[in-house]
């Protein structure tokens, strides 16, 4: 009989250390009432004796004690890791919450930029209409030589113009006199050879309308010498029109009668209709489309060969 006691105590033993290995490594988290439950375990484990085979305590009993012991303790651990839980997960709610209202205020700064975009963009184009608008009367005279006797007269100069090339305007009576007569820019760049832009301001508008017109069909010239009349514009409508010049030549070498219409619109006369352009994006789509105008004005191979 003692040898078969003995025999189950190293069973027993391994048991319930096996089952302390398990609550150590439960989710990687260590129990610390475990080893308290391990030395109850050698205290209250079972004993045999000699003389009598009943034990103060089954080994059923001791068991069942052990386990109650355990799922006591796993509760309280389930609980604080369900609390755990719940707080991480109302931590999560919450950022969600917040990235949401980031949105909703990201969309909102976006919305907002975009108005500031077109009200900057409609005052930038209002600014630029006035500054136009207040050029109205103005001529640029371009290719007039770079002389002192011709600087110091301007004015004068300007009037031997409008002799030379419109004297009809003359004959009718008509207005010529200008307020004032400036180069521009107002300080010579000696690194440049061709002469500064001279900005004249008539008294008439109706007069300077009519040498408009005038210098739109012919030459002008100053004492033999070609000279450029145009309409004076603000900076950043020149460079609009500028923009044309390739597709203005190509299309006057074609026929189609192109004009530049205030403020940088492209007009052409094509099959009986004038067409009128303000982009030449829309320019090349519709050229693209025509058989008799597709690929001649291909704008970026104009420059690959000009260059």
């Amino acid at each position: 009989m003692t040898n078969s006691t003995e025999a189950q105590k190293p069973q027993n033993t391994k048991k319930n250390k096996k089952k302390g290995a398990t609550l150590d490594t439960f989710y990687g988290a260590k129990i610390q009432n475990t080893e308290q439950i391990e030395e109850d375990i050698q205290e209250n484990s079972p004993k045999s004796s000699k003389g009598n085979r009943n034990s103060p305590q089954t080994h059923e009993e001791f068991e069942s004690e052990m386990t109650k012991k355990m799922e006591a303790l796993w509760e309280e651990k389930w609980e604080i890791m369900q609390k755990k839980f719940m707080h991480l997960q109302n931590q999560f709610d919450q950022t969600v919450k917040e990235n949401q209202a980031l949105k909703q205020e990201l969309i909102k700064q976006s919305q907002n930029t975009k108005k500031l975009e077109e009200n900057i963009k409609y005052l930038t184009d209002k600014v630029i209409d006035l500054e136009n608008r207040g050029r109205r009367e103005n001529l640029r005279i371009i290719g007039l030589p770079e002389k002192p006797e011709i600087n110091t007269k301007l004015d004068m100069v300007i009037q031997d113009i409008i002799k030379e090339n419109c004297p009809e305007i003359l004959e009718q009576g008509g207005n010529t006199a200008t307020d004032r007569a400036h180069r521009t820019p107002s300080t010579l760049n000696p690194q440049k050879t061709t002469p500064r832009n001279v900005i004249a301001k008539f008294q008439s508008y109706q007069t300077k309308e009519k040498i408009l017109q005038e210098a739109r069909k012919r030459q002008f010239r100053y004492k033999g010498m070609p000279i450029r009349v145009t309409q004076d514009l603000a900076s950043s409508t020149l460079n609009d029109r500028k923009a044309w010049n390739m597709i203005f030549r190509k299309a006057r070498e074609l026929g189609l009668q192109p004009r530049i219409s205030y403020p940088a619109k492209l007009t052409i006369y094509f099959q009986g209709k004038v067409w009128a352009f303000n982009k030449i994006e829309d320019f090349q789509l519709f050229a693209k489309k025509r058989p008799e105008l597709c690929g001649k004005f291909d704008t970026e191979n104009q420059r690959a060969r000009n260059t």
